[in-house]
């Protein structure tokens, strides 16, 4: 009888363990739907320990239309139910900071991958973000892996209700080297600097992966890996072929031999509880005057001594700036070929 009870406890403890881990992080993941954002997607809902709540769209690598219809595709191709919510087609500002996709004309390689069943929710994406989050202060998180537009309006319609998020995770900034968008800026912030200094100065807990560590070629897609994914399951091609235009530009362009994927990367830090190893305590101030700076972070270290130290009220983002990059291709290959 002993050995039946403590057989019992072990089963419960197990399943309490599985509950909590499947509910460590309820998301809504806002996004721009390119290839990699696509990667990211469908490495989070194949992550038992990410739950999406829903996905928010806004226009970067495409515009919005597209970007809900990539969403849509994405989540279907994986087998997730998840609701689609259209958020903002311009910059909070309003004026639009050119940049061109990487990704193709419909920011998935343009090889007429997108065909979905469902449509986007007639919900508003800042709608959806306020009403989410008030129903569930303080246990939602909100996954930025493109433009902060839709984030930046629903703080700006309701402050407090935003002040209840549990923590933002950006795939944002140039971090600690050179940009993408220009030498000093990253393209998710390049798109909006408006928006991305009102997530900053929001006061919400912010995790930062930034392009200088997406860079890593040990975090980055390369040939081998997507030719062999595309001989693999359905999702693991459909990815594959995603971002196959973007390896192209890499090589043609970039000369190099690998394409970041600095979104699923963000999804890794979060789902993975050993992936990040270092992180910095920072804080944060975004450049928005219309000039060379524009889009540029800067991340200022705490206990770091400058000569010309300003004095900060508080240190307002961790910014990751190491993770155990040798084992993150093995690891999303083999989390996109288990079955949900």
């Amino acid at each position: 009888m002993q050995i039946f009870l403590t057989f019992l406890l072990i089963i419960f403890f197990l399943g309490a363990s599985q509950a909590t881990a499947c509910a460590a992080h309820r998301v809504i993941i806002d996004t721009d739907m390119g290839g990699d954002d696509a990667a990211a997607i469908v490495l989070a809902a194949k992550s038992p320990a990410i739950q999406i709540e829903g996905v928010t769209v806004v226009s970067g690598n495409v515009d919005l239309e597209q970007a809900a219809k990539n969403a849509l595709m994405t989540l279907e191709v994986v087998g997730s139910t998840a609701q689609v919510y259209k958020g903002s087609s311009k910059s909070f500002a309003g004026i639009e900071n050119e940049t061109f996709s990487v990704y193709g004309n419909d920011g998935m390689g343009d090889a007429d991958l997108i065909h979905p069943k469902r449509s986007a929710n007639n919900k508003s994406a800042v709608d959806f973000i306020l009403e989410t989050v008030k129903a569930n202060p303080d246990e939602i998180e909100i996954v930025l892996i493109g433009p902060a537009t839709n984030v930046a309006l629903a703080i700006d319609k309701d402050p407090v209700t935003m002040s209840r998020v549990k923590r933002f995770w950006s795939m944002g900034t140039s971090g600690f080297g050179e940009g993408n968008a220009t030498p000093v800026a990253e393209f998710n912030v390049y798109k909006d600097a408006e928006a991305y200094k009102i997530l900053l100065d929001s006061g919400v807990p912010t995790t930062i992966i930034s392009w200088d560590i997406a860079k890593d070629e040990k975090v980055c897609f390369n040939k081998k890996f997507l030719d062999r994914m595309k001989n693999a399951s359905p999702v693991q091609k459909f990815i594959a072929v995603a971002n196959e235009k973007y390896l192209k530009f890499c090589r043609d362009i970039q000369k190099t031999e690998y394409e970041p994927v600095s979104d699923a990367v963000l999804i890794a830090a979060m789902a993975w509880d050993d992936f990040v190893q270092e992180t910095a305590v920072c804080h944060a101030s975004c450049m928005i005057d219309r000039n060379e700076t524009y889009g540029q972070v800067i991340f200022y270290r705490k206990d770091y001594a400058y000569d010309a130290m300003p004095t900060f009220d508080s240190y307002n983002v961790e910014v990751v700036t190491k993770v155990k990059s040798a084992q993150f291709l093995s690891r999303y290959d083999k989390i996109l070929s288990s079955k949900l």
